[in-house]
């Protein structure tokens, strides 16, 4: 969601401060502040409403200059989009917070707030925490405790940071479920709530784990726990750089992800697979073990990792043989979930900081499950240091709002886990080093995927001026057209919605007309005359079908049919390469129609809220 960093330094923070805004861009958000602590222990503000280029031209005319500050790019929760309810919020010309999440029970804090005096300039739930914790200043309490005190009052998932102009040496944090990394430097020192934003500064961090507090100084970090007592966490050195955040030279982040797609899948097969036979410690010691005994699979996710997961249902049960059930992770969390014997958890997501996921991923560790196991890809995230099991899918960042590379290899990593399984159930040599020849031409198909770029503009143009749009796929490849739907809407703004194909005639099939693009997903497989049939209802009600096909599918251009052929791939491998192309079209149809591509409106990369 929202993006925080924080830096204490011997030189002015200010142009570190906005330029991690700017590579935290990705998470979405509406509103930027910064504020800094100048020599005369006096807090310089600047915030506005719109992008972090707007803060920074802000700055450019009213400069702020300071070795201690803290900046933010909010996503409105609490309050309108307005310049009173961007961050960071002050309380007394003394204390300056930043914040991620929610505090569920900031109303009846407020009101004891008001009673005391404190007046408020805001409709946020931060400016709370930032008059509490004045308050607890005035008492006579350290920065340190005074942020302790106010946090056990807090309910909710977030994130804090704080600076007192009075004690101008450190800033404090407290990490409640939103995430907090710490970046380590030379006689300085940083935080923020993702890796990107600080890496072009250090490539060394310390991972904040739930509830803990920290006091970051120019020459060191302590970090304690709740009860105030001290804590050592392992400082992570990371081999992302500086380099894979920034786009060049292609005009969108969400265009260079989609490119990188081949070597995202490359990069997740390496050191899983040796003499085509898949790897089970690459999951971890235990991995093999446990796996052996699993017997049924409870697969939880949200957004594009649900559509993951609901593909990988076809693979599990058919290749592996075990029961899967996939559901999204807010659902799952607020009903009564039968857990069968031996049943495995697992949680798909792109940041394994998705805020429903990973508390449904504390409450399975809780019901029953043989174990739990993560598929993500983020290093040090939340769910990896949860999960029992972790499967990386080494996309590298991925900073477009719209998920693709980490679709694709979560897709990969999937087919993975479920041949580690099928080992153990029947799945011969022979036939597993078929299915990981095949895996090892992923990467290549979806290069070939990749050349369709400038047909797929072509074809672009046909619904740049449409409002709705079908998909329609069947087997595997239903969740692949949910997919596509679901990237459509939210890069162009087009309505867009998926089907089975054969639920075309239980109601669909009302919207059908000349102005309905109907896309269909046809690999050659043993569902395709079934498909074909499908696609006739369509062109019967006068639909306009766009058919990505296999050329062995024998689907051809006709009337009311316009036909994009696909490069041959394995059925194992075509819900992997068919989302290449379904990705380019909606980027290009958002091209056309001069859309916001890398953060579309109202939505953010990491959702950390619930």
């Amino acid at each position: 969601m929202c993006g925080i960093v924080g830096a204490i330094a011997e030189k002015n923070v200010v142009p570190t401060l906005v330029d991690g805004l700017r590579r935290l861009e990705y998470r979405g958000y509406d509103s930027a502040g910064v504020a800094v602590v100048g020599d005369d222990k006096v807090i310089g503000l600047c915030r506005t409403v719109g992008k972090v280029s707007e803060l920074d031209d802000k700055l450019a005319k009213s400069p702020l200059t300071g070795c201690l500050g803290v900046a933010h790019t909010r996503w409105a929760t609490h309050g309108g989009v307005t310049e009173a309810n961007a961050h960071p919020h002050l309380s007394g010309g003394r204390v300056a917070v930043i914040h991620n999440g929610i505090i569920e029970n900031f109303q009846p804090i407020k009101e004891e707030l008001l009673e005391m005096g404190y007046e408020f300039a805001s409709e946020t739930d931060t400016e709370v925490a930032a008059h509490l914790i004045h308050h607890y200043l005035q008492q006579g309490l350290d920065l340190v405790e005074a942020v302790g005190k106010a946090v056990k009052r807090f309910e909710g998932a977030y994130a804090l940071l704080v600076v007192d102009a009075e004690d101008p040496d450190r800033i404090v944090v407290s990490r409640v479920a939103s995430p907090l990394v710490i970046g380590l430097g030379d006689g300085e020192n940083f935080v923020a709530s993702g890796v990107p934003a600080l890496l072009p500064v250090t490539k060394k961090f310390i991972y904040l784990e739930q509830g803990d507090l920290a006091e970051i100084r120019r020459d060191g970090v302590r970090i304690v726990d709740t009860d105030g007592k001290k804590i050592v966490r392992e400082v992570h050195e990371t081999d992302w750089d500086s380099e894979s955040a920034e786009k060049a030279p292609y005009e969108h982040f969400m265009l260079k992800e989609i490119f990188d797609q081949p070597s995202a899948l490359a990069d997740t097969l390496y050191g899983r697979v040796s003499n085509q036979r898949v790897i089970p410690e690459s999951l971890g010691p235990k991995a093999a073990e446990l796996l052996r005994h699993v017997e049924n699979i409870h697969i939880v996710a949200c957004g594009t990792s649900y559509h993951a997961g609901c593909v990988g249902k076809y693979w599990i049960e058919s290749i592996a043989g075990v029961p899967c059930q996939v559901e999204i992770a807010s659902e799952y969390r607020y009903r009564h979930c039968v857990v069968p014997p031996k049943t495995l958890f697992v949680t798909l997501s792109q940041s394994g900081e998705t805020a429903d996921t990973l508390e449904a991923l504390r409450l399975a560790k809780e019901s029953g499950y043989i174990g739990t196991m993560t598929i993500c890809n983020s290093p040090h995230s939340s769910m990896e240091r949860e999960s029992d099991l972790v499967m990386l899918t080494q996309a590298g960042p991925e900073i477009g709002v719209a998920s693709t590379k980490a679709f694709t290899t979560q897709l990969l990593s999937i087919l993975l886990v479920t041949l580690m399984m099928a080992r153990h159930r029947g799945l011969t040599a022979k036939r597993e080093q078929e299915f990981v020849a095949n895996l090892t031409h992923a990467a290549a198909a979806s290069d070939l995927a990749l050349k369709m770029s400038d047909q797929l503009r072509g074809v672009a143009a046909d619904f740049a001026d449409k409002n709705h749009t079908l998909f329609l796929g069947r087997g595997p490849m239903w969740p692949i057209a949910m997919e596509g739907a679901l990237k459509l809407k939210e890069i162009s703004y087009i309505h867009a919605e998926a089907y089975a194909a054969g639920e075309l005639k239980h109601g669909p099939l009302a919207l059908i007309d000349d102005e309905m693009p109907v896309v269909v997903v046809a690999p050659n497989n043993e569902l395709l005359d079934k498909l074909k049939s499908n696609m006739q209802v369509v062109r019967a009600r006068g639909g306009q079908l766009y058919v990505f096909a296999d050329a062995e599918t024998g689907i051809k251009n006709e009337d009311g049919m316009k036909v994009i052929l696909m490069p041959h791939a394995d059925r194992l491998i075509a819900p992997i390469v068919y989302t290449v192309p379904l990705q380019l079209l909606a980027y290009h149809v958002a091209v056309l129609r001069g859309t916001d591509i890398d953060q579309p409106r109202n939505l953010a990369k990491s959702v950390t809220v619930e």
